[in-house]
């Protein structure tokens, strides 16, 4: 299973900020988000091929209870479910990070839904490509009734609320506590006017707003 990184953090999104957990990021995606904070698991997929079994070692050396599943896009990883049987034998709380765009009958406790919006499609030749892949409405209601679940959007301005909007109506997604908004951007200037406004939405809307809080404390770089 090809691994770009495993690091121990904090969560720094969705409804579980600020609970250390243990990142596993896994290399290889089906989507080219414009953009993309990861390219190194994405745009350009890098690491080496690793063993369940040092997985699971690198993971319980942390000896922390909170586990995230990443990428790149992890629900295309080979061994995604064996993976995640490892980890729930482990009794770890296991958090998948996917745009929602491949089913896979994973061992899950939170399934954090990012599905990409307008505004992540690229220019050039992937275009067409992750224009056509991005918005999968019945994979995304398949993992909605697999397990509990967040969805979160990357919104990057207000001519995004109404395709979130139309999107929750196409998938029946009624319950607005369910429903993260998350500022794009990787610059602490840029997520604070962003910030601002989304949270006012917020309140209007009754979703809920989320930081990007790694960004916060460490800023735009890997590992954190």
């Amino acid at each position: 299973m090809r691994i770009a990184e495993i690091f121990f953090s904090v969560q720094g999104e969705g409804a579980l900020v600020g609970t250390p957990s243990v990142f596993v990021r896994t290399s290889g995606c089906n989507l080219r988000c414009v953009w993309c904070d990861t390219p190194y698991a994405s745009w350009r997929p890098e690491g080496p091929d690793q063993a369940l079994p040092a997985i699971l070692s690198d993971v319980l050396r942390y000896g922390c209870r909170h586990v995230v599943v990443t990428g790149g896009e992890p629900m295309i990883a080979p061994e995604i479910v064996p993976l995640t049987q490892e980890l729930a034998r482990a009794r770890l709380h296991i958090t998948i990070e996917t745009a929602g765009t491949v089913y896979a009958p994973v061992v899950c406790h939170l399934m954090s839904i990012s599905p990409k919006l307008a505004n992540s499609t690229p220019s050039g030749h992937w275009a067409a490509k992750h224009e056509r892949r991005r918005i999968q409405p019945e994979i995304l209601k398949r993992l909605m009734a697999a397990c509990d679940y967040q969805l979160k959007f990357v919104v990057a301005s207000p001519e995004d609320l109404p395709e979130i909007r139309l999107l929750l109506e196409q998938i029946g997604a009624r319950d607005p506590a369910r429903v993260i908004l998350m500022p794009e951007g990787t610059e602490a200037a840029v997520l604070r006017e962003r910030s601002l406004w989304l949270v006012e939405t917020c309140k209007q809307e009754g979703f809920r707003y989320s930081p990007r809080l790694h960004i916060d404390l460490y800023g735009n770089r890997r590992g954190v």
